[in-house]
């Protein structure tokens, strides 16, 4: 792959990020990142996600854990800007 268009992307996903959490350092970069591939997937390949989860319980209590994480960021900072 071009390297031109993978800094692109990066900088498309580091922008993402800090406009859904209000931040973009690598490890919510990386949950972000997680996450949204995860949704994507559990949307279009239900059963997949369905099996993976069985299969692994463990990191299935992991995404929870980062999908919840996400969720609060993303509450925190919406509330943050609507009060400015």
């Amino acid at each position: 792959m071009d390297q031109k268009f993978i800094q692109q992307f990066d900088g498309l996903l580091e922008k993402y990020t800090e406009l859904m959490v209000g931040e973009s350092d690598s490890n919510i970069l990386a949950k972000v990142q997680m996450w949204a591939l995860y949704t994507h997937i559990a949307k279009s390949m239900p059963p997949l996600v369905k099996h993976w989860n069985e299969s692994y319980p463990e990191a299935k209590e992991q995404m929870k854990e980062v999908i919840t994480e996400i969720k609060r960021l993303n509450e925190e900072h919406r509330a943050t800007n609507a009060k400015k």
